[in-house]
């Protein structure tokens, strides 16, 4: 079963074309995400790990580790990692992320992983496209799960991971379609007689017809 929002993800051994990894020892204090994909050598995982191995750096800015996993072999992990250099035209040397072995599913079942509509040759399920976002205090902060047929957008993930971060520094929350600077939003637990102390910036009450006023903007804190 998947882990709930929250709750500490737990420790583990694994394997990576990298070598072994403990992996609370590994995340150390840092945020992270541990991505999921069905398997090596296909076309629309290889679109995926490209993608994420190009945007490395953006994820790295935010204090971001990535780590990826599905049901191959550290080999394959390491054979297949050529064709994604290829794909994404980077440069040879060591690439951004490991990748974890899981050839045996113990982790995917462990972590809520599979997907049973997507088999391997021997009927076998495979791992999904999921995306745990993990705290530094190792709390799951964010899961997302996308079928074995639809690529993720990794941009939306470094838009959630901004989210993620500025809330838990700022007591706001941010609406749809939010983009990092854009306006915030005052969250409804916070009483009127302490809007000014703690929103120096300026607080909008944007109009509704139930005449409430909890639909409140305030500029993005830095």
């Amino acid at each position: 079963m998947p882990f709930n929002l929250g709750t500490v993800f737990p420790d583990f051994k694994g394997e990576t074309d990298q070598g072994p990894i403990q992996f609370h020892e590994w995340l150390g204090n840092s945020w992270a995400i541990l991505f999921s994909h069905p398997r090596d050598f296909t076309p629309v995982c290889t679109t995926e790990l490209g993608r994420a191995a190009l945007l490395s750096g953006e994820f790295e800015r935010r204090g971001v580790k990535m780590i990826a996993l599905s049901c191959d072999s550290a080999q394959s992990h390491r054979d297949w990692i050529k064709d994604l250099e290829g794909y994404c035209s980077l440069d040879g040397g060591k690439f951004p992320y490991p990748i974890i072995a899981d050839a045996d599913r113990t982790l995917a079942v462990k972590f809520g992983m599979l997907d049973p509509d997507e088999l391997n040759n021997e009927g076998m399920p495979l791992t999904a496209r999921v995306v745990y976002v993990i705290g530094p205090d190792h709390k799951v902060k964010a899961l997302v799960a996308y079928p074995a047929t639809t690529g993720r957008n990794f941009n939306e993930i470094l838009r959630l991971i901004d989210s993620l971060q500025l809330v838990a520094k700022h007591n706001v929350v941010t609406p749809v379609d939010w983009q990092s600077g854009d306006k915030v939003i005052v969250p409804p637990t916070i009483a009127e007689k302490d809007l000014a102390t703690l929103y120096p910036l300026g607080v909008e009450t944007k109009p509704l017809p139930s005449g409430k006023g909890y639909l409140r903007y305030t500029p993005q804190p830095n």
